[in-house]
């Protein structure tokens, strides 16, 4: 059986070829000679979802949508016929109700080889040779990016270099003047800089903004090591000998690129908090961190976020930075997921659907205004849970830490009656 090898192309055609036949995964990892959880990993990683009707009727994963027999559920002109074959009762229905395919839950956790793919009006999810090797190459490459910079090393290039420029300074005019004192090459701390490594942008290099941006600028990662102390199961020892609250935190993303979300989520009363960042980097992340720990006071941000968890995106690759503030006092502490188990922070995840209600996936952040976001989340936050003994995450925030904290945060309550958990909600 081949151990720490990875997958070959030809494998994986053997995969998807085996699938369509009905097999089942450990037929197809004796095949390979392959351990069974190495196929069901590659299978759930690399699956391709697709939200398509099929037998006449458009996408409707509602479980009434065989014998619904309701119309004109959008208000939408010239139309007579029934919601569940237009689909748009998936927004605007208020009996609207998931339905989630048992096949997605166990193996083989895909629809190729259903014999029901052709009459499914649910999600589908599909494994394909190609694109799960082109993946696979993309996620090979993104790995081997970086600066080999600890976290130190960046603090303390970032002391000797920020000054002269913000005096006027060009880096090839410091880079000279401070030789003993730098480590790295001009053009290593031009690209550090383009990154959002320093506090220095563009802007503060009066003969750089005057040129025109002839390719988009590479995304880096800063210290390949951050990671190090800071796992699930330094996160798990961690919480065991310190009686604080679990805090995880997410990014949301709209479409392709632009604007994404940054959520902030209290598992024990299921309050989140959401900011709107213009991208999604490492420096977007850490000024709505600096911008939080001024508005709610140190006292009050060590008691909110105590410890964070958090999954390995790009964005939280600057630790340090997170933990600590700009004179190098802790305020936090994080702690990364294990890779591709989303599971260990699946509240955060769980709620994320509620966004999802009002701004279904694929559509764009970029009309969002934090105002908008912040009335979006105190709606969702106002929205009963049977797990809070049928109270909202508000009114038991408001419990465990105050009103006043709300109010700098900007979420306010809500009615029952005037939740809205649909787009018509960011429409005005």
């Amino acid at each position: 059986m081949a151990k720490y090898k990875h997958l070959k192309l030809s494998e994986r055609i053997e995969i998807y070829t085996l699938l369509s036949q009905g097999k089942s995964i450990r037929k197809i990892a004796k095949e390979l000679k392959r351990d069974p959880t190495t196929i069901s990993k590659e299978i759930k990683k690399h699956l391709i979802i697709k939200e398509t009707g099929s037998g006449g009727r458009h996408y409707n994963p509602c479980k009434k949508a065989t014998s619904c027999k309701k119309r004109n559920q959008c208000d939408a002109k010239y139309c007579y016929s029934f919601c569940a074959y237009c689909g748009r009762c998936i927004t605007y229905c208020k009996d609207y109700e998931e339905h989630r395919c048992e096949r997605h839950s166990k193996p083989p956790y895909c629809c190729n080889g259903c014999p029901k793919t052709r009459s499914c009006q649910l999600q589908k999810k599909y494994y394909k040779a190609s694109s799960a090797h082109n993946e696979y190459l993309k996620c090979l490459s993104e790995r081997r990016k970086g600066f080999l910079i600890s976290e130190e090393e960046a603090l303390q290039l970032e002391r000797v270099i920020t000054l002269p420029i913000l005096r006027g300074q060009s880096v090839h005019h410091v880079c000279n003047t401070h030789k003993d004192e730098l480590t790295v090459c001009e053009k290593t701390i031009y690209n550090y800089i383009d990154s959002g490594v320093f506090e220095l942008k563009n802007i503060d290099l009066p003969r750089k903004v005057r040129y025109r941006i002839r390719k988009k600028p590479k995304e880096y990662r800063i210290d390949i090591h951050c990671r190090e102390g800071r796992t699930y199961e330094d996160y798990l020892n961690f919480m065991s000998k310190n009686d604080v609250p679990l805090v995880q935190m997410d990014t949301v993303k709209g479409g392709i690129a632009g604007s994404v979300l940054l959520t902030i989520h209290f598992v024990s009363c299921g309050f989140m908090l959401a900011f709107l960042r213009p991208a999604n980097t490492s420096k977007s992340v850490i000024d709505i961190f600096d911008r939080l720990d001024k508005l709610l006071g140190r006292e009050t941000f060590m008691k909110l976020f105590p410890a964070i968890l958090t999954d390995n995106g790009s964005e939280f690759s600057n630790p340090m930075r997170l933990e600590f503030d700009k004179d190098g006092e802790r305020r936090t502490y994080i702690f990364y997921c294990e890779r591709n188990r989303p599971d260990q922070k699946g509240s955060i995840e769980v709620t994320h659907e509620f966004i999802r209600r009002i701004i279904p996936k694929g559509v764009s952040f970029d009309k969002l205004t934090q105002d908008k976001v912040n009335l979006m989340m105190s709606h969702i936050n106002s929205y009963n849970r049977k797990k809070l003994n049928d109270s909202c995450p508000y009114k038991v925030f408001e419990l465990l830490y105050s009103k006043e904290i709300l109010n700098k945060l900007g979420i306010g309550y809500i009615p029952s009656d005037d939740i809205n958990l649909t787009p018509k909600l960011l429409k005005n």
